[in-house]
């Protein structure tokens, strides 16, 4: 079956929800038809200019990036400007771009779940809960014979999740009275005639961001001409997604140790510390990318360390007061690891949903900065 751009945004949607993303942000198709097929997909951090000419040189119908293409809004687009040029050589050989930033930062399996895999944490928890993960459960009423896809319809829109578990619902059985009045058209009964029906109550947890989008999908699907259905709010968070994680060393390291330890898991060329290498370390917190604005978090739950990039010289000055030691590993040593993740995900799906559709993860990329 050949997919298409369409099929894959709501793949990667599934993989990381968009409504994990940060309010500044911008994930998403950033350029495409959903028309487009899709026959290779490639995988990177970022859509420089280079990868997209050798994505178009290979024929690459979708390239899945971390970081947006658009950042801002755009208000003009100049060929002859870089970001311009990426769009114009991206457009004319039919290359969709999308990106899986801070959701994908945030959600259970993403960056920072990778990246205290390498580290080798235990004990795992999230260090901040996502911008916007509020809750309610949704219960809609549907007639038996049609909640089957009633259900697949919610669980395409990723609705039902709960922690690391996905198609999470609840439904029993009862009987539902309607008279249908004078210029109704019910697909069951007659007008004018009580009419009972054998009806299923579906109960599921749907996120308040996605809540408007599902309730639209549903009414396409369900026969009924008026859909009943509640929403109730919830005081639930997904305490499983989030930023940054936050995690115990067994067993524990000396802080220079770890700096070590991590240079050589993540080959890197370099690493900056803050704190006296002898520190003993049992707790470590992690954000990957620019996590300066995780600093109080991190200090809140007695960690030992901080693993980061982007760590500035007043955080540094944060991190001696407030006694905690800093591993500044590097914006991209802390990301770049993500495009093999990112590879490996989408081959499960694509795996599951039967598609003929080849995942690589692009090789070319390097740290923007060289250290003498």
């Amino acid at each position: 079956m050949t997919a298409t751009v369409a099929q894959f945004v709501r793949i990667l949607d599934h993989l990381a929800p968009p409504r994990l993303a940060e309010s500044w942000d911008n994930v998403g198709l950033q350029i495409g038809n959903p028309d487009w097929p899709v026959k290779k997909v490639w995988t990177a951090l970022d859509p420089l200019p280079e990868v997209v000419a050798r994505a178009c040189k290979n024929d690459v119908d979708l390239l899945v990036t971390h970081h947006p293409l658009f950042f801002k809004p755009v208000k003009r687009i100049d060929c002859s400007s870089p970001l311009g040029g990426i769009a114009a050589m991206a457009l004319s050989r039919r290359l969709a771009i999308f990106s899986a930033h801070t959701n994908l930062d945030s959600v259970p399996g993403g960056v920072n779940d990778a990246l205290v895999e390498r580290i080798g944490l235990h004990k795992v928890r999230v260090l901040a809960g996502p911008a916007d993960a509020d809750m309610c459960k949704l219960v809609v009423f549907v007639p038996s014979n049609r909640v089957k896809v009633v259900l697949d319809t919610l669980f395409a829109m990723d609705a039902g999740r709960m922690g690391n578990y996905a198609c999470c619902s609840f439904r029993c059985e009862g009987v539902g009275t309607f008279l249908p009045c004078a210029g109704s058209s019910p697909a069951v009964g007659n007008i004018g005639t009580l009419t009972e029906v054998q009806e299923s109550r579906i109960e599921i947890l749907v996120a308040n961001a996605d809540l408007s989008a599902v309730v639209r999908a549903l009414k396409k699907v369900h026969p009924y001409e008026s859909m009943a259905y509640d929403a109730f709010p919830l005081a639930v968070r997904d305490h499983q997604a989030g930023l940054g994680r936050v995690g115990e060393l067994e067993p524990p390291l000396p802080l220079g140790a770890l700096a070590a330890k991590l240079k050589a898991e993540l080959n890197l060329s370099s690493v900056k510390m803050v704190g006296q290498a002898d520190t003993v370390v049992e707790t470590v917190a992690v954000c990957s990318g620019s996590g300066a604005s995780l600093m109080t978090a991190a200090i809140a739950t007695g960690a030992q360390v901080y693993v980061s990039g982007d760590l500035g010289y007043h955080t540094a000055r944060d991190a001696q007061q407030a006694g905690i030691g800093l591993i500044d590993i590097g914006h991209f040593g802390s990301e770049h690891l993500v495009v093999d993740v990112l590879a490996a995900l989408i081959r499960k799906s694509v795996k599951a949903s039967g598609l003929s559709v080849t995942v690589e993860a692009v090789d070319m990329e390097k740290d923007p900065f060289h250290y003498l």
